[in-house]
């Protein structure tokens, strides 16, 4: 009999721990949630708007933040110092993955990290940016996709609605490599278009004011590279340009809503739904190093009607038919 009391509890007891290992969640097989750090630059419309791609383009891949995927934004607001702080931060936080807006943003994450992957939010020169040993094979742990713009469709966008222009001006900022690289690409083209630039350059925003009241004295129409600094400081711009009735042609469509006349550029949210489903890629194993940049070649025609009327400019009707049918039009 007590032998037989000595099996019932022997059996009592692994029912129980069966029981209980059942109940338990499989540390072994349940996948943490993986943690994507996002270091933007600064606040403005275009980079505003591949943040927004990228979070839908994470979505697009099974990633739904606060579901299954952790999010840390971090706003840099144009300061270097917090570029520096904000990518520790996601080093100290053991981030799966992290995404610089902006090429500032981004080089200060490779600067944090040789491990963790780093995905580029849309950097006009990946490679001019030391960021990648080459665009098709980056061979380190940073890859992405770039914001290159289709520089000569736009300078052939603005001569065909200008035909009369004689100088064409362009201002960036100095310490912009982006910027300054597509200056000098944008250079090029107008020697060979035979187009008459002149160059302006600002080192901040302070400056814009004064720089843009030089220029639209000297010039018949303003272009703009993809220049975050300008960009933040649009509306200034604008203002200062429209006051002597001289057009804004920006590199971004999003500068267009800002007050720029068109453009023929590629969609900034788009780009950054290609950032975030190259991250979804890379948290499910995908190796930076053999991941080439992704470049966006088709453009899309931007114009402000609003901004033509205030200026007394007629677009071309072919311009504003292929707004209409593949781009975007601000009334």
């Amino acid at each position: 009999m007590k032998r037989l009391y000595g099996l019932i509890a022997i059996l009592v007891v692994f029912l129980g721990f069966a029981f209980v290992q059942e109940s338990r969640p499989d540390s072994a097989t349940k996948k943490p949630v993986p943690t994507v750090g996002i270091l933007q630059l600064l606040s403005h419309p275009a980079l505003d708007a591949i943040h927004k791609g990228i979070i839908h383009g994470l979505a697009e891949e099974g990633y739904h933040v606060n579901k299954n995927v952790k999010i840390d934004f971090q706003n840099a607001q144009n300061d270097q110092s917090n570029l520096k702080t904000m990518s520790a931060r996601f080093v100290d936080e053991k981030a799966d993955a992290m995404i610089g807006i902006a090429t500032p943003s981004a080089q200060a994450l490779a600067n944090a990290s040789s491990n963790i992957p780093v995905v580029l939010g849309a950097i006009t020169d990946p490679k001019g940016a030391d960021l990648v040993q080459s665009n098709n094979h980056p061979g380190n742990n940073v890859t992405g996709v770039s914001d290159q713009a289709p520089l000569k469709s736009q300078l052939k966008l603005i001569q065909k609605i200008m035909p009369k222009m004689q100088t064409l001006g362009i201002i960036y900022t100095s310490s912009d490599d982006s910027a300054t690289a597509q200056y000098h690409q944008f250079a090029a083209l107008c020697k060979q278009e035979h187009v008459r630039l002149k160059a302006y350059t600002i080192a901040s925003t302070n400056d814009l004011n004064q720089v843009a009241q030089q220029m639209v004295s000297q010039v018949d129409a303003i272009y703009v590279p993809t220049d975050n600094t300008v960009a933040s400081a649009m509306q200034t711009l604008v203002s200062t340009a429209n006051a002597k009735r001289v057009p804004v042609f920006p590199a971004v469509d999003t500068m267009v809503k800002a007050g720029g006349l068109a453009t023929l550029s590629i969609n900034q949210y788009k780009l950054g739904v290609e950032t975030g489903k190259m991250t979804a890629a890379i948290l499910k194993g995908k190796d930076p190093a053999n991941t080439p940049i992704h470049f966006e070649r088709q453009g899309e025609m931007t114009i402000n009607l609003t901004q033509a009327k205030k200026l007394g400019i007629t677009l071309p009707d072919s311009v504003i038919q292929e707004a209409q049918k593949h781009g975007e039009v601000f009334k």
